[in-house]
């Protein structure tokens, strides 16, 4: 019987002379990985790669994964910046390369939380094996960037204005990590053009919308937004999952996000998904 195996790599990166480090997960590792499907799992800000979700569901995925730390964060090497959306596309790009020269792997799907999932979705508009992948799911990815500056260059202001920028405090991995985030930084974040998902984003690509309905990073509207943007496409779907009482980052939620990602997973390769809501386990409840 195959068993499981979790390998890390150290993915040279040569755009910053550093290693990209991230976790393989292999359900069959005695067996050839040549044209075997993998997927990718993604984190957001000043996450990484056993963050939130990302573990468990690599752990129960019924095919192999691939996680990794975006540049700068936890055990990759490279510096991050607050405006480095396209750094994590370079990352991205460079990650895939290296699965597909070095093991043969496709890729079949994309999992993505907050920023994650806006580097994941302008990956598959902008790349040639983006048109090949079959499936994306986006967990609180954000669509109006703008909101980030409107929202945060009040509280940044005060230090703007004395040191020239603002630096945060927050625990990443269970370290204390100092981020210095500067005026120029946070403007450039906020024109992230995620509007290419309109006419971009490959047609053939099943998603799987997830969002809070108390999530005060990135407001719940934003995920109606990529349901309208995403939900025309053929013969592609686009499946919303709104999840009751749950913030940004799905606290004390994980087991149900990755229990929902599976089931949308089960129903995407039975045929059976249609465009619209996507609800999992209420049938009696509501």
């Amino acid at each position: 019987m195959a068993t499981r195996q979790s390998t890390k790599l150290r993915i040279p990166h040569s755009q910053d002379d550093c290693e990209l480090v991230g976790i393989l997960e292999q359900l069959a590792p005695e067996e050839s990985t040549q044209g075997r499907k993998i997927a990718l799992i993604l984190h957001g800000t000043m996450g990484h790669k056993d963050y939130l979700f990302q573990k468990r569901l690599a752990l129960r995925f019924p095919i192999d994964s691939f996680r990794f730390d975006f540049r700068g964060n936890h055990e990759s090497g490279g510096q991050r910046t607050q405006s480095g959306i396209a750094r994590d596309v370079e990352d991205l790009v460079t990650v895939v390369s290296y699965l597909r020269n070095t093991y043969g792997y496709e890729i079949d799907a994309v999992v993505g939380h907050s920023r994650g999932s806006v580097v994941g979705m302008h990956w598959l508009c902008t790349s040639e094996e983006g048109q090949r992948v079959r499936a994306m799911v986006n967990a609180s990815g954000r669509y109006r960037m703008d909101g980030v500056y409107g929202m945060l260059k009040n509280l940044y202001k005060e230090q703007w204005d004395f040191k020239g920028h603002y630096e945060r405090t927050v625990t990443v991995a269970r370290q204390t990590v100092v981020e210095r985030v500067y005026p120029e930084d946070l403007e450039q974040f906020s024109k992230w053009n995620t509007a290419i998902v309109w006419d971009k984003f490959p047609a053939q690509i099943d998603v799987l919308t997830m969002h809070g309905l108390l999530d005060k990073t990135v407001p719940s509207y934003d995920a109606v937004i990529y349901s309208r943007a995403l939900g025309a496409r053929t013969p592609g779907t686009h499946n919303l999952h709104l999840v009751e009482k749950a913030d940004h980052n799905f606290t004390k939620r994980q087991d149900e996000v990755v229990d929902c990602i599976l089931e949308w997973w089960d129903a995407l390769n039975q045929g059976r998904l249609k465009t619209g809501i996507f609800m999992t386990g209420v049938r009696g409840k509501l």
